[in-house]
C-alpha cells in the first residue's frame, strides 16, 4: 500500500493502458479519479473493481479537449477525493496515414487531444497538487516521439510535443515539490490500433506485430508508471522508453 493517502486522476482510463493504471495505483491503495469520454458503464465497471481492491474510487466524465469539461473533471476529484496528488495524462489518439490527400479533421483531433488536452489537464491540476505538498504529473508519450515516421507525420509532431512540454515543466514543477515523468511506449496491444483505419497503416501494424513478436500489455506500462510515483521523494524517473524485446524502433 505505497500509494495509501494519495489521490490520483487518470485520463482516458475507461479503457487499455488508463484502466490498467487506474487498477494499478487502486492496488496500492490510492484513490483513484478514472475520466472517461462517452463509456460510462466501462468506467463504472473500473470504479468498482477498484473499490475491490479496497480503494476509494469515481468515474469523472470530460473531453480533455475541452478546457471547460477539464474545469469540471478537477474540481470533481477535489470535491470527490479532496485532493489531488497525482496526475496521468494518459488520453490520447493515434489516427496515423500519409499526409497528401489527408483528412485534416482528423489532425485537428490528435492536436487537441494529445497536445491541448494534456495542457489543459496539467493546468488545472498543478495547484491541486501543489496544495497537497506536491507529487507527480506523468504524461503518455510513444516511441513515435522519439522518432519519425512516414505516414506518421502530425502523430510524431504531437508525441514529439509531449516531451518537449514535459521537459520544461519539469524544470518548472520541481520547486513545488512536483515530478514529471515522461514514459514512451513502443508497441502496445490496446484500441489504439484500431484508431487508424487507412489501410497501408493496418497494414504496416501487422508486419510490425509479425517482426516483434509478443508486444506489450497495458499492464506492462502500467507497472512502470507505478514504479515512476511510488519512488522516494528526492527521486524523479524522467524519462521511461519500454519497448518489447523483439521491436528494433
Amino acid at each position: 500500500m505505497r500509494l495509501e493517502g494519495k489521490v490520483a486522476l487518470v485520463t482516458g482510463a475507461q479503457q487499455g493502458i488508463g484502466r490498467a493504471v487506474a487498477l494499478a495505483l487502486a492496488r496500492e491503495g490510492a484513490a483513484v479519479a478514472v475520466n472517461y469520454l462517452d463509456d460510462r458503464a466501462a468506467a463504472s465497471k473500473i470504479v468498482d473493481e477498484a473499490r475491490a481492491h479496497g480503494a476509494r474510487a469515481v468515474a469523472v466524465a470530460g473531453d480533455v479537449a475541452q478546457a471547460s469539461d477539464v474545469a469540471a473533471m478537477t474540481a470533481a476529484v477535489e470535491r470527490e477525493l479532496g485532493r489531488l496528488d497525482i496526475l496521468v495524462n494518459n488520453a490520447g489518439v493515434m489516427l496515423l496515414g500519409p499526409v497528401i490527400g489527408a483528412d485534416t479533421s482528423e489532425w485537428r483531433r490528435m492536436i487537441e487531444v494529445n497536445l491541448l488536452g494534456l495542457l489543459y489537464c496539467t493546468h488545472a491540476a498543478l495547484p491541486l497538487i501543489e496544495a497537497s505538498g506536491g507529487g507527480d504529473i506523468v504524461n503518455i508519450s510513444s516511441v513515435a516521439g522519439r522518432r519519425a515516421d512516414a505516414g506518421a507525420a502530425v502523430y510524431n509532431l504531437t508525441k514529439f510535443g509531449v516531451h518537449a512540454y514535459s521537459e520544461a515543466l519539469r524544470q518548472e514543477a520541481l520547486h513545488a515539490g512536483i515530478r514529471v515523468t515522461t514514459v514512451a511506449p513502443g508497441f502496445v496491444e490496446t484500441e489504439l490500433q484500431a484508431h487508424s483505419t487507412h489501410p497501408m497503416v493496418r497494414r504496416a501494424t501487422e508486419r510490425s506485430r509479425e517482426q516483434i513478436g509478443e508486444v506489450l500489455r497495458a499492464e506492462d506500462i502500467a507497472g512502470e508508471i507505478l514504479h515512476a510515483v511510488t519512488r522516494p521523494p528526492h527521486v524523479c524517473v524522467n524519462e521511461v522508453v519500454v519497448r518489447p524485446t523483439g521491436q528494433a524502433r
